[in-house]
């Protein structure tokens, strides 16, 4: 008697993701009805679904496809990586090529004398390390009371327990889960669409800088140990901060011996055109870096935090202590053969020229969306752009959240070829920095085209735009 194979009458992929997959930020109601989009290829900056829809990705993946899909030569590195040596243990003192190679070349691009790589297997992870070797740098300094560690509204850190408790987005914390609390504040967000009723953009400033004095003041310097920073917070909204920010708040922390970490997970490897952002756009050479997404381009997981050679000369002074944090993926050499490939060809096609060039069409030609009556501001630089979406322009109301706007222009834009990000009322693009100046201002059409036919359906609806 034969045996049926298991594989008998398998179902297809849609059907079975939507019953055995937990996404990440699954919303339990609409995929136990809708099940998920399955895509099925991607080449350069475009997508394709299983019915064979072509998409511009403006997402970029996940803010991580830097250098486009479906390269040849990424695949062929990778590919005699995993056939000389696919994994080696990374704890201790064993290592390999690609790890320390890699680790030498994201020092060379990285700011100041950040000049030390701890591997980690994603942003999450590098967000994670950043908190403990913040504190173990401070009790190795004498101060095992300053563990607390300073962030913002608004901030995503990553979906550890840790990272998720230090960042403080809208929509990211659910009665369900619980929340580190004990030594971690936040602040007052960047934003200056969202300031207080009269103040200008120095005004705002002022405000940020002295919350954190008065902070601290508060709190005890005794006990504050980091400061942590998106250069320009990504998933709360692509904020850029006033002018002068980043460079004040930085100043606090040397004043008052705390390590400043920069969270470069979206904007580190050419984002807004540079390596990293903080020194090179925002004039900061911080602490530590944390980084992940375009390192690798999305290839492979693999996340880095970077610091200083101070903070290691300050770890490692007795010569007696253990560093006991790390993964075993931690330099994984396949990831790291991805990573240095990604640099290869980003130095070759001189994509960071690419970014500065198509990223100034990106920006100015965003802008024109700013007149239709649903979009309150466009914010952004380079290749990372907002469309904040609300209900009236002069009071900045929004609409209600059953409107789901941002869903809606969402899924509007998909049926006319284009992938942007909604993140409740915001619809966020971070393509590959591989587009063209062509290609941003077709994305950018094509978005206006979106919203101009959702504003419709809302004004059908009965919802109030002005």
């Amino acid at each position: 008697m034969t045996t049926a194979s298991p594989r008998a009458n398998f179902p297809g992929i849609h059907a079975l993701d939507q019953a055995h997959v937990l996404h990440p930020w699954t919303n339990f109601g609409p995929f136990e009805a809708e099940g998920s989009s399955v895509i099925e290829r991607g080449l350069g900056s475009h997508l394709w679904d299983d019915r064979n829809r072509k998409y511009f990705d403006a997402v970029g993946g996940l803010w991580c496809t830097n250098i486009g899909l479906g390269r040849k030569e990424m695949a062929e590195a990778i590919a005699a990586q995993v056939e000389k040596l696919a994994f080696a243990n990374p704890f201790v003192d064993v290592t390999t090529e690609p790890h320390a190679r890699l680790a030498a070349e994201i020092a060379a691009r990285a700011p100041g004398d950040l000049n030390r790589v701890h591997f980690t297997t994603c942003g999450s992870t590098a967000v994670d390390s950043a908190y403990r070797m913040m504190q173990f740098y401070q009790a190795c300094r004498g101060n095992p009371g300053k563990t607390d560690i300073v962030a913002r509204n608004q901030s995503y850190h990553g979906s550890t327990h840790v990272g998720q408790s230090i960042g403080k987005r809208d929509g990211d914390r659910v009665p369900q889960f619980r929340y580190m609390r004990d030594g971690i504040h936040h602040l007052t967000s960047p934003n200056l669409y969202r300031a207080p009723a009269g103040m200008d953009e120095a005004a705002f400033c002022d405000f940020l800088v002295q919350e954190f004095e008065d902070l601290i003041a508060e709190v005890g310097a005794d006990r504050i140990g980091g400061f942590i920073a998106e250069p320009i917070q990504a998933s709360g909204g692509v904020i850029v901060p006033p002018r002068g920010y980043l460079k004040r708040m930085a100043e606090v922390c040397r004043r008052h011996d705390i390590l400043v970490i920069f969270d470069e997970v979206v904007t580190g490897f050419g984002r807004i055109g540079h390596w990293f952002a903080s020194e090179a756009e925002f004039g900061v050479v911080p602490d530590m870096i944390t980084c992940a997404k375009g390192l690798t381009s999305g290839y492979l997981p693999l996340g880095a935090l970077i610091f200083s050679d101070r903070v290691w000369d300050v770890m490692a002074e007795d010569g007696q202590r253990w560093f006991t944090s790390g993964f075993t993926y931690s330099g994984h050499p396949v990831s790291c053969v991805a990573g240095l490939k990604t640099l290869e060809i980003m130095e070759r096609e001189d994509i960071l020229a690419n970014v500065m060039r198509a990223g100034a069409v990106f920006e100015e030609a965003a802008q024109s969306l700013a007149d239709l009556p649903t979009v309150g501001q466009v914010r952004g630089k380079k290749m990372m752009i907002c469309v904040e979406n609300v209900a009236d322009k002069a009071t900045r109301v929004l609409l209600p959240d059953e409107a789901n706007i941002g869903k809606r222009i969402a899924a509007r834009a998909g049926e006319l070829g284009l992938l942007v990000r909604p993140i409740g009322h915001l619809n966020v693009m971070s393509p590959p920095l591989i587009m063209t100046p062509s290609e941003a201002e077709w994305v950018i059409e094509t978005l206006g085209r979106a919203i101009r036919a959702v504003t419709d359906d809302l004004v059908r609806d009965g919802y109030g735009v002005n």
